[in-house]
């Protein structure tokens, strides 16, 4: 993370913010019309559906198998959760057995191993994190919804993003930076700094199917 370790979130504070961004997540999967899920996105080539089965497997799922240093199996990655008509129930039920999980100090020590690399378990968790904030960004604004964060939660989100932005970029995870003011939100910097437009959020100004 950015800034010298006095400043560094412990992680009692990513442990609170990975609880308010699993809420907040659970809040907006709950909020997804059924009818919508064959919509196209602003993600390049993702529907709906595609953007939500992402988001459900690695920040529910995903989170917890990082825990439990474990990997995913083929019928998880493999699933559509969305065939099942409770799948954001279901969502916010494994989003709390997933942040359960990391309640555990222990988990925190050591790294995860990822296969081509092994990254810290730290920042493993910060940045799925990120993904349930940044997805969960996606689904809102593809939904007609929005996030509600804190803003240390979005401070936080930022510096995560601003911290592997390079890494996501290079495996095609993040577009190149957004212009948005030096006075933004944090959050809204966050999207920017994503490759995200943080515009498309406005009511106002509806995301485009594109």
């Amino acid at each position: 993370m950015n800034g010298n370790d006095a400043n560094r979130p412990t992680r009692q504070d990513i442990h609170r913010y990975m609880t308010e961004c699993a809420a907040e997540a659970a809040r907006i999967a709950r909020g997804v019309p059924a009818d919508r899920l064959t919509e196209p996105t602003h993600c390049p080539d993702w529907d709906l559906r595609d953007l939500v089965n992402h988001w459900v497997l690695y920040t529910s799922y995903g989170l917890e198998h990082r825990a439990r240093r474990t990997p995913l199996p083929e019928e998880l990655t493999a699933r559509d959760f969305t065939a099942d008509p409770g799948w954001a129930e279901a969502y916010a039920a494994q989003l709390d057995r997933a942040v359960a999980a990391w309640a555990d100090p222990a988990v925190w020590e050591g790294e995860v191993d990822l296969g081509p690399a092994a990254i810290p378990a730290v920042d493993i968790a910060s940045m799925i994190v990120k993904e349930m904030a940044v997805h969960g960004w996606d689904v809102a604004v593809a939904t007609g919804q929005e996030v509600r964060i804190s803003d240390e939660a979005a401070r936080f989100v930022l510096d995560v993003v601003l911290t592997h932005g390079d890494l996501y970029r290079r495996y095609g995870g993040f577009a190149d930076p957004v212009p948005v003011p030096g006075d933004a939100p944090a959050f809204d910097r966050a999207l920017a700094a994503s490759g995200r437009d943080p515009r498309r959020a406005s009511p106002a100004r509806p995301a485009p199917h594109l």
